[in-house]
């Protein structure tokens, strides 16, 4: 909702890509800020950001490529 990429799958898989770089962020970036439900929230967001602009561009030109 952020960056406006969607990824395969629709919001499953935004939702999963999201949980999934949350985590990596928060893992990469540290514990710092707010905490909610175990995440830290600013790592957490930057992480999910990435990840999803990520996999948005890397799959946007699978789907090119394949056509």
């Amino acid at each position: 909702m952020i960056i406006g990429r969607n990824i395969p799958f629709g919001i499953v898989g935004n939702i999963i890509a999201g949980f999934v770089g949350s985590w990596l962020g928060s893992l990469i970036l540290g514990n710092w800020g707010p905490v909610v439900a175990g995440y830290a929230i600013i790592p957490a967001l930057i992480g999910a950001i990435v990840l999803v602009f990520i996999l948005s561009l890397v799959l946007k030109s699978t789907r090119k490529a394949s056509e």
